[in-house]
């Protein structure tokens, strides 16, 4: 699908979609514990339809109502469900069922889409096969596909923290361990999806200890998981396209459903908003977000918050003076290049921006539109539709269909704000 967007003022108010990263832990845990859990509001489309499919072949029963989701668990019996798993676009649901999927000594593959094969999960593979696991790599890259079987007996092992996701898996999987398990962690990126998953082990009373330098994690084994009854908030990676089109297209705009109470790391978003001279308040629950004064430029470091990379880099365009985008590494490695697939998407449409190895560097410019692509990444379509609100004439986006990986709605929420879109089979 193709997206023709025209520059456009945009007013009013907008609900920010369901947690992708809650949805997808309360979809595992629910799987994993004794009993029906009760999951309001969660992310059924994209990634979560992809964990809700994992939680279905690891034996999960799910029944779909008008009003929520209820699952009913497997709890110890890790050997229910299915051989095969299929994960489409998810990386956070292969990783984060990957753990779970060990615990049983039953033989599970797993498998996705192009993107996601050229994704990195050998890291998580050798540290659970320090932990009783053994798998099989079917894929010539050594990632995915692969074939995992436990059962996970604990004991010691450390992982690499270029993903927050590899430490999360881990940490969601051990307590259901026959012993306890001590996990290193070298250089943890993405810190604050690491405490997301703490905060759910505290919430259902997991014991564990983690260090002050957040490198070292010790969690009981042969514990278990109650079942939950939830409502998933609202998503702040994904609220970041409308608090991010505020400022660039000089509109004021009201986001509904962020609740800066919960754990969720990008809401540091609007902080550097601030930092760049929009405004952010607050009325009556919703966030309002405004242009401000002129936006400056500025250091933005984003290791904790990666997602949130192709939406600076748009903004970085429009901000006066320099924007240097630096500590993200790991946005590398996502969907996409995401450092890479901004900087030449944005020069299309006239950016001066340049890559460098952990981030971008970016002046102010006077973008026009373009037919750009979209590299079937969720992010990168969603921020160009930003840009394109913001540029001078017609822009093309190519492979918009992505944006339903974690924003079913985006052009429909974005239209009704007054987005100039349109779509159009490729």
């Amino acid at each position: 699908m193709k997206w023709k967007i025209s520059p456009s003022r945009l007013s009013g108010e907008i609900l920010i979609p369901p947690s992708k990263s809650h949805t997808i832990r309360a979809l595992l845990i629910a799987t994993l514990a004794d009993g029906t859990s009760t999951i309001r509001n969660a992310l059924l489309k994209g990634d979560g339809e992809s964990a809700l499919n994992a939680a279905r072949c690891l034996g999960a029963r799910v029944e779909t109502g008008a009003e929520a989701l209820c699952i009913t668990g497997i709890g110890d019996n890790f050997e229910k469900g299915q051989e095969h798993i299929y994960t489409g676009n998810s990386g956070t649901a292969t990783r984060l069922f990957t753990a779970a999927a060990a615990l049983g000594s039953r033989v599970r593959t797993f498998d996705g889409d192009a993107s996601l094969r050229s994704r990195p999960m050998q890291p998580l593979l050798e540290a659970l096969q320090r932990l009783g696991a053994s798998y099989t790599a079917n894929g010539s890259s050594g990632d995915l596909p692969f074939s995992i079987h436990g059962p996970l007996t604990g004991g010691h092992t450390r992982v690499s923290g270029i993903t927050s996701q590899f430490l999360s898996s881990l940490l969601l999987a051990a307590p259901l361990a026959q012993t306890d398990s001590t996990i290193e962690v070298a250089d943890l990126h993405e810190k604050p999806y690491a405490a997301l998953t703490l905060w759910w082990l505290e919430k259902l009373g997991i014991r564990y200890v983690a260090n002050d330098a957040f490198d070292t994690f010790i969690v009981t084994g042969s514990q278990s998981y109650r079942p939950i009854d939830l409502t998933i908030p609202g998503d702040f990676s994904s609220a970041t396209f409308a608090a991010i089109a505020a400022p660039a297209t000089g509109s004021p705009l009201r986001l509904q459903g962020l609740d800066f109470n919960d754990p969720q790391g990008d809401k540091q978003v609007f902080s550097e908003l601030e930092k760049m001279g929009a405004q952010v308040g607050r009325d009556s629950g919703a966030i309002v977000v405004g242009p401000g004064s002129a936006l400056s430029g500025c250091e933005i470091d984003l290791n904790n918050m990666p997602d949130a990379l192709p939406s600076f880099a748009v903004l970085g365009c429009i901000a006066q003076g320099t924007t240097h985008i630096v500590n993200v590494a790991q946005a590398r490695i996502k969907e996409t290049d995401r450092i890479a697939v901004m900087c030449t998407e944005l020069r299309k449409m006239g950016a001066d921006i340049a890559q460098e190895q952990d981030g971008l560097l970016i002046k102010h410019s006077n973008l026009h539109g373009a037919e750009v692509n979209g590299h079937h990444d969720h992010r990168v379509v969603m921020a160009l539709a930003v840009a394109a609100l913001a540029a001078k004439g017609e822009t093309t986006i190519t492979t918009a269909e992505a944006a339903e990986v974690t924003y079913p709605g985006f052009a429909e929420d974005f239209r009704r704000l007054g987005a100039d879109i349109t779509e159009r089979e490729e």
